[in-house]
């Protein structure tokens, strides 16, 4: 079974930025680009960012048996894996990564065993993960407060993960990062 690697994080924490970080440092990953039914922001691409569908659409997905995994991680958004996504990526001889909700993420690290590294990106607290949301100038005090409700939930998840980093500075996280995941790829199993 190939290897693959599982990001997760509450949103704002900086786990997709250093997602991007590394797979522009290590040749050996492909990302994993989850299905969503949550509304496109103006800067996203359909199939780079997100695999944009409409709750129907994602449904009969669900339905199918399209999915790795998948979760309704607030009221009638749906986020999830595609089986296609993966297999094309695996079958390329990549390591796929994945940016997922936690329990997308224990979902795969079930799937996987140990084939599967997790990384728990965590803020430094929420003040700071407040401050960040409230930067990207994309939230509402709606979505705002659900984000932080949401992100004290996934922090009670932390501890089943291989590692925790916390992005209190980026550089750094990104350096202990690299490091976590070049001594998976080069380890055998």
């Amino acid at each position: 079974m190939e290897k693959v690697i599982v990001f997760t994080a509450p949103s704002g924490a900086g786990k997709t930025t250093i997602v991007h970080r590394m797979l522009k440092s290590e040749s050996r990953l492909a990302f994993s680009v989850s299905a969503t039914t949550r509304p496109q922001r103006d800067y996203e691409k359909h199939g780079k960012d997100y695999h944009f569908l409409t709750a129907e659409d994602f449904k009969n997905k669900i339905n199918t048996g399209a999915f790795i995994e998948w979760e309704e991680v607030y009221p009638g958004i749906f986020y999830g894996t595609l089986t296609e996504e993966v297999s094309r990526l695996a079958a390329d001889g990549k390591t796929v990564v994945f940016d997922i909700d936690v329990h997308g993420a224990m979902n795969i690290k079930k799937k996987y065993g140990e084939n599967a590294l997790t990384i728990f990106v965590r803020p430094p607290n929420l003040n700071v993960l407040r401050q960040r949301l409230m930067a990207r100038k994309s939230e509402s005090d709606e979505t705002l407060t659900k984000r932080l409700e949401r992100a004290g939930y996934e922090l009670g998840f932390e501890h089943q993960f291989d590692y925790i980093v916390v992005n209190d500075d980026l550089e750094t996280a990104v350096i202990e990062t690299r490091g976590i995941i070049g001594r998976f790829l080069d380890s055998t199993q």
